[in-house]
C-alpha cells in the first residue's frame, strides 16, 4: 500500500466516524439525539483509534518508516522532524483533503434523512465542520493554536523517548482529554482536513435547508492547527 493511499483511506475513515457521531448527537430524530459533549468527544477519540490501529504499524520504506498521520499539520510537523521528506508532504496533505471530503460525503448518505428532518442550518453545518462557541478571531485562532500544540507536542515528544512502543490507546487519550479539556472553545479541529475537507462537502451537497459554509472563519481551523504543530515541533526539537 503506498503512503498517499494509507493516507487517503485513513482519514476518509477517521470522518466517516468523527463526523459520525456529531450527525447521531446533532440530528433530529436520531437514536443519539442530544446525548452530549461527552459523547461527541470519545467518539472523536475512537475515530482517531480506529484507523490509527489499522494504518499505525504500517510502515514504509522511508527512512525508518513512519506512523499514519491523517491530519496535515502532524504531518508538516514530521516533516519537521525528518519523519517525511518534503516531497512527499505536499502529495499527504492532499490525500488527507481528500479522504476527509469522502468521509464527510459518506456521512451526509448515512444520515441524508436525519439532515433533511434537521431544520436548524447550524445543526447541520456542525456535522461538518467546527465552530466558536464565541466568535473572537484572536481567542479562536490561540485555542486551536493551544489545542493541536498539546496533541502534537504530546504525540513527537512520547515517540521521541519512547519510540513506536506508543501505543493507540494512548492517542485515543490525548484526543480525549483535548476535547474534554480544551475543546469547548472552538470544537477542538486541531487538523485542518478535518475541518476543511467536510467543509467543502458541505458546500457541495445538495442539502435541504442547508444554509452557508461559513467561509469566513474556515481559516482559522486551517491555519491555527498549522501553528500550533511547528510551534510544537520546534519545540520537541529544542527540548529532546
Amino acid at each position: 500500500m503506498s503512503l498517499v493511499l494509507a493516507e487517503f483511506l485513513g482519514t476518509a475513515l477517521l470522518i466517516l466516524l468523527g463526523d459520525g457521531v456529531v450527525a447521531n448527537v446533532v440530528l433530529a430524530k436520531t437514536k443519539g439525539n442530544s446525548s452530549g459533549w461527552i459523547v461527541i468527544t470519545l467518539g472523536w477519540a475512537f475515530a482517531v483509534f480506529v484507523p490509527a490501529t489499522i494504518f499505525g504499524a504500517f510502515e514504509w520504506s522511508f527512512g525508518q518508516g513512519n506512523p499514519a498521520s491523517f491530519n496535515p499539520a502532524l504531518t508538516i510537523a514530521l516533516g519537521l522532524r525528518g519523519a517525511f521528506t518534503w516531497g512527499q508532504v505536499f502529495p499527504m496533505i492532499c490525500a488527507e483533503i481528500a479522504g476527509a471530503f469522502v468521509g464527510a460525503v459518506l456521512v451526509w448518505l448515512m444520515y441524508k434523512d436525519h439532515f433533511d428532518a434537521t431544520s436548524d442550518p447550524g445543526s447541520q453545518l456542525a456535522v461538518f465542520s467546527t465552530g466558536p462557541a464565541i466568535r473572537n478571531t484572536v481567542s479562536n485562532l490561540i485555542s486551536e493554536i493551544i489545542g493541536t500544540f498539546v496533541l502534537v507536542f504530546t504525540l513527537l515528544a512520547c515517540t521521541a523517548t519512547v519510540g513506536n512502543k506508543v501505543g493507540n490507546f494512548y492517542v485515543w487519550a490525548v484526543i480525549a482529554t483535548i476535547g474534554i479539556s480544551l475543546g469547548g472553545t472552538t470544537g477542538y479541529a486541531i487538523n485542518p482536513a478535518r475541518d476543511l475537507g467536510p467543509r467543502i462537502a458541505h458546500a457541495v451537497l445538495p442539502m435541504k435547508g442547508k444554509g452557508g459554509s461559513d467561509w469566513g472563519y474556515a481559516w482559522i481551523p486551517v491555519c491555527g492547527p498549522i501553528i500550533g504543530a511547528v510551534l510544537a515541533a520546534l519545540a520537541v526539537g529544542a527540548i529532546l
